[in-house]
């Protein structure tokens, strides 16, 4: 663009100018990042680093504390170094088992101790800054007012029906119940929702909220030792045991029909003629679960309360029979009854097979399968009798738990 206007007497001097000003002003940003280079240089670069800092160890029980629950595991921790050495023992030299995590931050006792035992627990470690540090704790376990012995319905390595309970029976009354189901760990593979009901002061069962899952492989740990169950009660000894869950057995008999349908993994796979209760004794209605199995068994009214010399009143062996309740129900084989097997209803409340029939049910079936008896009368079945777990809704089985 030309610049119109007044030209100067001089133009060489007006050129000079701008490029002396261009020189300056070039001179002015070299000199400003100079200026910036020198002070970087001349400032200090050095990162401030902190001092390694002294170990700090932790006792899980105070110096002289008593009354110690000895199911409980006893710890140190190191903050800020590693442990380096640690021990529980006895006052007369017993050396409690234990063992350090694999960062050397933690020790932890891997038995229980005894009632009424005194121990020592030294850890020594070493800080981030290189120096050693020791804590020391000596206490004293608690000696129960009493302690109470729990039985399970279950063996170690058995395998059993969908059906099946998990009860956990004591020697005596219960009064921390939350504590003892705390105690009593339930671990399933599959995860497998469940949950405690309490029947009576002395038994807790726990079941799941729906029939297992065939398969399913379950640990049960009765880990009462050492545990406060209230009122100074305390367990005796821990039980365990692992499970299987076998197929899925369900029966169904019944009394309109007098026939047993059999289904395995929810196929039917036989149908068997059957006589029930007569309706002087009926068979309660509801699902029982299978308690127990005998080859060669005496049938006896006098177990329930019914003398064998009465009018009511039996005593006879049986060569196939399979527990369902407390009271006395069973199905078993029956030969004087099978003229009435599939169509009339003669027994004194059990469900009356052939031999053949309930041999071959016996052999096919296990503890913990599911029989279910339907329209067989106005009794139903009680949730008490026997492992009769599903007779209970889950809302009413979750009532009965302290959880």
């Amino acid at each position: 663009m030309k610049r119109r206007g007044v030209r100067g007497p001089f133009p060489g001097v007006r050129l000079v100018s701008i490029v002396a000003l261009a020189g300056a002003l070039l001179a002015g940003c070299t000199s400003a990042a100079s200026d910036e280079r020198s002070t970087d240089q001349g400032s200090d670069t050095s990162q401030t680093t902190a001092p390694p800092e002294p170990v700090s160890l932790s006792l899980s029980i105070a110096e002289g504390a008593q009354n110690v629950e000895p199911g409980q595991p006893i710890t140190a921790n190191a903050t800020n170094g590693k442990i380096t050495e640690a021990s529980l023992v006895g006052a007369h030299g017993t050396v409690v088992k234990g063992g350090l995590t694999p960062d050397g931050t933690s020790w932890q006792s891997a038995e229980p101790l005894g009632y009424g035992k005194t121990y020592t627990l030294t850890a020594k470690a070493t800080g981030q800054d290189g120096k050693p540090a020791t804590a020391t704790s000596t206490f004293t376990t608690v000696t129960p007012a009493q302690t109470v012995s729990v039985s399970m319905n279950v063996q170690d390595g058995q395998t059993v029906g969908v059906g099946m309970p998990l009860i956990f029976t004591f020697s005596d009354d219960i009064t921390d119940k939350a504590a003892a189901e705390k105690a009593l760990r339930i671990t399933t593979q599959p995860q497998t929702e469940g949950a405690f009901h309490w029947f009576s002061d002395d038994q807790a069962t726990w079941r799941p909220k729906e029939y297992w899952q065939p398969g399913t492989t379950v640990s049960v740990d009765a880990g009462i030792y050492g545990r406060n169950l209230g009122d100074g009660t305390y367990g005796a000894e821990d039980k365990a045991a692992n499970l299987t869950i076998g197929d899925k057995l369900v029966a169904i008999a019944d009394g309109a029909t007098h026939r047993m349908k059999v289904y395995v993994n929810d196929q039917e796979v036989r149908t068997m003629p059957i006589s029930m209760g007569k309706p002087s004794s009926p068979t309660p209605n509801g699902t029982y679960t299978v308690m127990s199995e005998h080859n060669g068994y005496t049938m006896d009214s006098s177990t329930y309360g019914v003398a064998v010399d009465s009018s009511q009143g039996y005593r006879l062996w049986v060569e196939y029979a399979v527990r369902l309740s407390y009271s006395g129900i069973f199905y078993h084989s029956a030969p004087w009854s099978v003229g009435y097997q599939g169509n009339t209803n003669t027994s004194h409340g059990c469900i009356n097979l052939s031999t053949e029939n309930a041999a071959w049910l016996m052999e096919t079936s296990k503890p913990g399968d599911v029989v279910t008896v339907q329209n067989a009368g106005e009794q139903v079945l009680e949730p008490t009798d026997g492992w009769s777990v599903w007779q209970l809704s889950w809302e009413q089985w979750i009532a009965g738990s302290e959880e």
